[in-house]
């Protein structure tokens, strides 16, 4: 018999109060209960990165976490980057330097960066290769991500 529990969780500045079972993992949590569903689950095993959010500013695997441990929180997806209709710029730069193809891992290369972004803003060419590395693409070569993500390095410091 599945326990249920009323959550509340902060996402992108808004308050879900959500009914979960304890063992449901954040990413379906963003889905499914908050109808966000810019995050993508890919492997379900913490290895593509397809699923990347920030939680306090830090960039997580949401296949990784129970929903209930983000309660008191602050989750941050890709739907929390754009203001006002306008793209944040790293966003901008995807766009502008063909780093995406099919998009499926785009959120969670997004989130990863931009968490890495806030937290180191004098990334070197190194850094960017060692921070995307840990998030998976099967179309682009990587080549136009890491050229976007140098692109919007001058606004998103600014």
């Amino acid at each position: 018999m599945s326990t249920f529990t009323e959550i509340t969780l902060s996402v992108n500045n808004k308050k879900h109060v959500i009914n979960v079972e304890e063992r449901r993992i954040l990413a379906d949590a963003l889905r499914q209960d908050c109808g966000l569903t810019g995050t993508h689950l890919g492997c379900e095993h913490g290895v593509c990165g397809s699923c990347t959010v920030l939680v306090d500013g830090q960039p997580v695997r949401s296949c990784l976490m129970f929903a209930c441990q983000a309660e008191g929180k602050e989750v941050r997806t890709v739907e929390g980057l754009a203001k006002n209709d306008k793209l944040h710029p790293l966003q901008q730069s995807f766009i502008d330097h063909h780093g995406l193809q099919c998009g499926f891992c785009t959120p969670g290369f997004l989130m990863l960066i931009v968490g890495v972004v806030e937290s180191e803003p004098a990334l070197t060419d190194d850094e960017i290769i060692e921070a995307i590395s840990s998030n998976l693409c099967r179309c682009t070569g990587y080549q136009n991500i890491i050229k976007a993500v140098r692109a919007a390095l001058p606004e998103m410091r600014g």
